[in-house]
C-alpha cells in the first residue's frame, strides 16, 4: 500500500509538474492572441492576462489587405518546402556516409564540418559569394546558403550509428548490396523519426527565415511573408511618425501599428502550429533517439 501511495503522489506531482511547463511554454502565445484581437492601450494596461479587452479586428484587417501578403504566403511555401527537401536530402547525403566507420577520412572530414560551427566567413564574404555565383535575386539564394545545419547533421549521424540495426545492414552487404542501395533500401524507411525532426527544424528556420531574404532579394515581387509582415509593419510606424503633427493623428496610426504588430505574429506563427500535431509522434521519437549518447 506504502508503495502504491508512493506512486499516486509521484504521479501527481508529475502532473502538476507538466501542468506548469504546458503553462509556461503556451502563455506567451496566448497573450500574443488575445492582444492581437484588444486595444493596445488594455494591453499595455495589464487588461489582457486572461482574456480580450476592447475586442477588434483592426490589426488584421489591415494585415490582410496589403496587396504584397498573399504573394509573400506563397513564396514562403516555396522557400519552405524547396528549402527543406534540399536540407533534409543534404543532411542524410552528408551524415550517412560520416556513420560508416569503415569511411577513409572520416575523422578529418568530420572535423571540417565541426570547424563551421564555430568559425564563418562573415555577411559581407558570403554576399560577395552569393553575388560570384549569380544567385542575387533568386530562389537559390534563399535556400543554399543555410542549406546545411553541422548541429543537425551530428545529430541525424547519431541516430544512424545508434539506432540503425546493424545485422540488418551486415546482411544486406552479404547479399551484395551496395551503400547507395542500403542507404535508400534500409537507412531512409527506419529514420523517419528522425526526418520528422529535421522537417521540422528546416521548415521553421526556412519559414521564419527574412533577413536572409531582405539581403538577397532586392525586388519586393519575392519577398518571403515574414519580409512583408515586417514591410508592413514599418509602414505603420512610419506613418504614425508622419501623423504626429496632425491632432488625433498619431495616437489612432500608433495604435493600429501595435495591433498590427501583433497580428503578424500570429499571422507568421499559424502555419507551424498546424504542421507539427502530424509530425509530433514521430518528432518526440526523433529527438530522443538523435540524442548524442555517452
Amino acid at each position: 500500500m506504502k508503495n502504491k501511495a508512493d506512486y499516486e503522489i509521484g504521479y501527481f506531482v508529475l502532473a502538476i509538474m507538466a501542468v506548469l511547463v504546458a503553462v509556461i511554454v503556451a502563455y506567451p502565445l496566448y497573450y500574443v492572441l488575445v492582444a492581437s484581437v484588444s486595444n493596445p492601450y488594455d494591453v499595455y494596461a495589464g487588461k489582457t492576462f486572461i482574456k480580450p479587452s476592447g475586442f477588434t479586428l483592426k490589426g488584421y484587417a489591415a494585415v490582410f489587405s496589403d496587396n504584397g501578403l498573399f504573394m509573400g504566403f506563397v513564396n514562403s511555401v516555396k522557400y519552405t518546402i524547396l528549402g527543406t527537401a534540399f536540407s533534409v536530402a543534404m543532411l542524410y547525403l552528408c551524415a550517412f556516409p560520416l556513420s560508416v566507420k569503415a569511411l577513409p577520412g572520416r575523422k578529418i572530414i568530420s572535423i571540417f564540418f565541426i570547424i563551421t560551427m564555430y568559425f564563418g566567413g562573415g555577411l559581407i564574404p558570403t554576399y560577395l559569394i552569393v553575388k560570384g555565383t549569380g544567385l542575387i535575386n533568386t530562389t537559390a539564394a534563399i535556400i543554399i546558403p543555410g542549406g546545411v545545419a553541422v548541429g543537425n547533421m551530428i545529430i541525424v549521424r547519431s541516430f544512424f550509428e545508434n539506432s540503425m540495426p546493424k545485422d540488418l545492414m551486415e546482411a544486406a552487404k552479404i547479399d551484395g548490396a551496395s551503400y547507395w542501395r542500403i542507404f535508400l533500401q534500409i537507412i531512409i524507411p527506419l529514420s523517419k523519426p528522425i526526418m520528422a525532426v529535421m522537417l521540422v527544424y528546416s521548415m521553421v528556420a526556412y519559414w521564419n527565415d527574412w533577413f536572409t531574404a531582405l539581403i538577397y532579394l532586392p525586388g519586393q515581387a519575392k519577398a518571403p511573408l515574414p519580409l512583408v509582415l515586417r514591410n508592413i509593419l514599418i509602414k505603420s510606424s512610419v506613418s504614425a511618425a508622419q501623423a504626429s503633427t496632425i491632432s488625433g493623428g498619431y495616437a489612432e496610426l500608433n495604435k493600429l501599428t501595435e495591433m498590427i504588430k501583433f497580428s503578424s505574429m500570429i499571422v507568421a506563427a499559424i502555419p507551424m502550429l498546424v504542421i507539427y500535431p502530424f509530425v509530433q509522434k514521430y518528432f518526440e521519437k526523433g529527438i530522443m533517439a538523435g540524442a548524442v549518447k555517452g
